[in-house]
Order: structure tokens, then C-alpha cells, then sequence
């Protein structure tokens, strides 16, 4: 039986189909508030205390990890990082899938990690998320794009401003929109740790 509401393309809705779409937007408007707290949290001058938040928000963080400060996260239950990572300041961690940074991974500044996007093609603009794994020891350089699917090895290396689109092999060096391979890390073991994260950032 037709409710009297319709969906955004003027499509008559069911009852049952009616009240889907408000329980979902009544969540929506909920996980809009505690991202947009979280952002505004994600500015205090204090690794310990953004690191309880965010723990606190569902963001699963590892020993000696550091999340810079202006981060902003679209899902943070689904965003995991290992031990020893450093994530730069005004990162984007998006979360609406499974995001799994690995240990003693070094990601710069304004860095976007998406995993959610649009399918073009199809008729009503569909939302689709994919997971982004990037294993251990892989550096991302500044204002990199990494793209919904993509995992990037263990090792590998994107350089600043590139945007990947494809998974990059281990130790791979990649750069460029889109990314292609450039070159290989000659570093045969990858057991190094990071230095200290800037103290008020």
C-alpha cells in the first residue's frame, strides 16, 4: 500500500519503505553531528587527547600512532591503524568502508583516502564503497588521492599530488594523475621506525 510521500526521483514510497527512509535519515543527521564534533575535536593541540577521542568515536589507533591534528573522518568505525603510523595533519580517513592503515606507514599532509564514490553509470547515481588497505611501511606523499579499491603494498610509495587508482605492487614508487609505476624502493628490509610526531600539531 502507497504512503502519500515519494523519494527523491517522485517515486510513490510504501509505508514500510517510508519509514526505512526516516529511520536513515535520522541516523544520517546523527553520524553528521558526531563527524562534524569529531573535526572540530580533531584541532586540540594534543596527540593523547585526540587519540582518546578518537578511540572513543570507534577509530581503532595502535601503540605509538599518531593522527595529526585536522583530521576528518566520514565513517570512524570502520578506520584501523597499525603501531608506529604517522598520518599527517588535515588527513582525510573516510571510513563508509573498511580502511586498514598497516604499522610504521608514514602519510603526509592533506592526504585523502577515500573509499566511497558513485557509480556514473548507473540510472539513480548509486553510492558504492570499496575497502583501501595500505600495508606495512608504504609512505604516501602530500596531497595524494588514494581512490575507493585500491591496496597499496607493502612498501610501496605514492608520490605528492599523485591519485591512485589502481593497487600499486611492494615497494613499488608511483606519481602522476593517475599514478603509474616510476621506479622500486632498493631498501631490501623494511624494519625502520618513524621519528616523533611535531609535538602541537
Amino acid at each position: 500500500m502507497s504512503s502519500p510521500f515519494k523519494d527523491k526521483n517522485d517515486q510513490p514510497l510504501t509505508w514500510n519503505q517510508t519509514g526505512s527512509k526516516v529511520i536513515d535519515r535520522f541516523y544520517n543527521y546523527y553520524l553528521d553531528a558526531k563527524v562534524a564534533l569529531l573535526w572540530l575535536l580533531g584541532y586540540l593541540p594534543s596527540h593523547s587527547l585526540r587519540k582518546v577521542i578518537f578511540s572513543l568515536s570507534g577509530v581503532k589507533i595502535g601503540r605509538r600512532s599518531t593522527i595529526h591534528i585536522g583530521a576528518r573522518f566520514y565513517q570512524p568505525k570502520n578506520v584501523f591503524v597499525g603501531s608506529g603510523t604517522i598520518i599527517g595533519d588535515h588527513a582525510t580517513l573516510d571510513g563508509r568502508d573498511k580502511l586498514a592503515i598497516g604499522n610504521h606507514v608514514d602519510i603526509a599532509s592533506s592526504v585523502m583516502i577515500l573509499n566511497g564514490k558513485h557509480d556514473i553509470n548507473s540510472n539513480d547515481f548509486a553510492p558504492v564503497t570499496l575497502p583501501v588497505e595500505i600495508k606495512d611501511f608504504c609512505f604516501v606523499g602530500p596531497r595524494a588521492i588514494i581512490m575507493p579499491g585500491v591496496t597499496l603494498g607493502r612498501g610501496a610509495v605514492v608520490a605528492a599530488g599523485a591519485v591512485v587508482t589502481k593497487s600499486v605492487p611492494e615497494k613499488t614508487i608511483v606519481a602522476g594523475i593517475p599514478a603509474r609505476p616510476i621506479g622500486r624502493r632498493r631498501v631490501k628490509n623494511l624494519n625502520y621506525r618513524l621519528g616523533r610526531a611535531r609535538l602541537f600539531q
